[in-house]
């Protein structure tokens, strides 16, 4: 863990404690923290593993804010959600559809960064499986969002849900996660075109773990003969963070 994993780490501490200093709901902040009680440890723990690059551990740090943010007023009476509101003219406060967007778009790329890492995924795969794991684990937080609004105390259960009256919540709020994810995965391909075009060669899509597993990466194509190394090899070689 370097330095700015720890400053990362740091600033969503800082956050967290101030979310949890009297809570507009608290059994909702407890129920909404659940998710973080589990997830920050194997977040750390899969960025150690699989050496997650700075622009990932920045985007996860990035959603988990948001998620803090909004168990502190609930995701339906977050201030900036009316803001949002206003804006979009919307009848409802919008801050629970910014995160469920935020969580495709802010998460595809380091579900994209594991998977390739861990599959050895090449051309489309590398972003066909990124945008399955956003919607898997859509789908599962909202059907464990059901189950749990289902055994708690129901105003608890209605803030947990944050449905706000709409039928559809669960299907909008997947809708734009995968759109969010789509978002993402598109600019990932649109700077990798560009980077390929710039340097002249075909910009790597496979990340791997190299001996003693630190991560490696080599663009398609013949490989350099040892101790020659170009100009254009190393635009090429240089990982994405």
């Amino acid at each position: 863990m370097n330095r700015y994993h720890v400053l990362l780490l740091a600033i969503f501490a800082a956050i967290w404690v101030w979310a949890a200093i009297e809570p507009r709901h608290p059994q909702d902040w407890l129920l909404e923290n659940y998710l973080v009680f589990v997830f920050v440890p194997l977040i750390l723990l899969g960025a150690r593993r699989y050496r997650l690059s700075s622009l990932s551990c920045t985007l996860v740090t990035a959603f988990m804010l948001l998620h803090v943010v909004g168990s502190h007023y609930t995701y339906s009476e977050v201030p900036f959600g009316f803001m949002l509101q206003h804006w979009f003219g919307s009848e409802r406060n919008m801050y629970d559809r910014l995160v469920h967007f935020s969580f495709g778009l802010l998460l595809a790329y380091p579900f994209q960064e594991v998977l390739m890492r861990v599959t050895n995924a090449r051309g489309g795969w590398t972003y066909f499986l990124p945008l399955q794991g956003v919607m898997s684990f859509s789908v599962t937080y909202e059907i464990i969002e059901w189950r749990v609004a289902e055994r708690v105390e129901p105003s608890a259960g209605l803030a947990f849900l944050g449905a706000q009256g709409d039928l559809w919540d669960a299907q909008k709020d997947m809708a734009l996660a995968v759109l969010g994810a789509v978002i993402a995965l598109s600019i990932v391909a649109l700077i990798r075109w560009r980077y390929a075009a710039v340097s002249g060669g075909t910009l790597h899509t496979q990340v791997e773990a190299a001996p003693g597993g630190k991560p490696s990466s080599e663009p398609a194509g013949d490989t350099p003969e040892k101790g020659r190394h170009t100009r254009g090899d190393s635009r090429q070689d240089r990982a994405i963070d």
